[in-house]
């Protein structure tokens, strides 16, 4: 990688430095990170397992993804809701997951948290996607710098805020903008790489949730 924060494959197919050439890790900055969601189980499950990130790798909780969705219902959060104390102990003792109570006890927390949401917007996508920032927020030009300069963002603070108020937790405004990135409420992949054009159109035909 050089300063311009893209690697290339051995077929000379640029791509953003994260993935680091690991399969896996090439197949989710390739077919996920930065597409368009609006199912609201995805988008419940990522901004939870990006709570369980906080003080770990993406690669790590990505690495381990399979056994989160066993633990917590396919991240369906109307039965993640209904977890209780044998849950949490059933949770405490997987070793498959990140055993962390506070975290565990979040992801119920805030599954209680979305169903509110929905109740009162329809659908958590039709929340989260009236967040989507204006270009006016976002950068010229998605250069390496600017991709590791801004961790967060106007709109990932006010989210953040947001839904704290809400009573959800592990949602500071990092971890948020991690979410946006992911689930393509905005397109951080890096000018040069091979998949910011096709995230963009994808961005451009995609129908916003009313």
């Amino acid at each position: 990688m050089d300063k311009t924060g893209l690697i290339a494959d051995e077929t000379g197919t640029l791509r953003c430095f994260w993935h680091g050439g690991l399969a896996d890790y090439l197949r989710y900055h390739d077919e996920e990170w930065g597409r368009p969601v609006t199912d609201d189980h995805r988008l419940f499950e990522k901004i939870c397992l990006e709570g369980f990130q906080s003080g770990l790798s993406w690669l790590t909780i990505l690495r381990k993804r399979e056994n989160f969705r066993a633990a917590f219902a396919g991240f369906d959060f109307e039965k993640v809701a209904q977890f209780d104390d044998n849950d949490i102990a059933r949770c405490l003792a997987d070793t498959g997951i990140v055993r962390h109570r506070g975290k565990i006890t979040s992801t119920i927390n805030n599954a209680r948290r979305a169903l509110e949401i929905k109740a009162e917007f329809g659908s958590l996508a039709r929340y989260f996607w009236s967040f989507e920032p204006g270009p006016q927020e976002r950068p010229a030009t998605m250069d390496y710098a600017t991709l590791r300069a801004n961790p967060t963002s106007p709109t990932s603070i006010r989210l953040s805020k947001e839904l704290k108020k809400r009573g959800w937790s592990f949602v500071g405004p990092t971890t948020v903008y991690a979410f946006m990135q992911a689930m393509g409420l905005v397109n951080d992949h890096i000018e040069g790489c091979v998949c910011r054009a096709k995230v963009e159109a994808l961005r451009g035909s995609f129908v916003r949730p009313t």
